[in-house]
């Protein structure tokens, strides 16, 4: 991350800037770090989606769907790499 500040001129939308000065008024924050807070937040990688654990009728979670068959050579490895 730089320590140095750029100068810009941007054109908004009314609402747009409108939006994000009510976000700085909001977060206690200067309009222009406003904008790069929700430009740094739009950046960031999406989060993953949790997998909706399903259960058998007995209660026995089940693992979702990966396309991936798990065998019992697999099983016996990753035992063995805990060991």
């Amino acid at each position: 991350m730089h320590n140095s500040h750029m100068r810009t001129t941007i054109n908004l939308d009314e609402d747009t800037h409108g939006f994000v000065q009510y976000y700085a008024r909001a977060k206690g924050i200067s309009f222009s770090a406003a904008i790069e807070e929700l430009i740094r937040k739009a950046q960031a990688p999406a989060p993953q989606p949790k997998p909706e654990i399903r259960r058998r009728p007995d209660g026995f979670p089940l693992l979702p769907k990966t396309g991936q068959v798990i065998t019992s050579e697999m099983v016996k490895k990753y035992s063995e790499d805990e060991i």
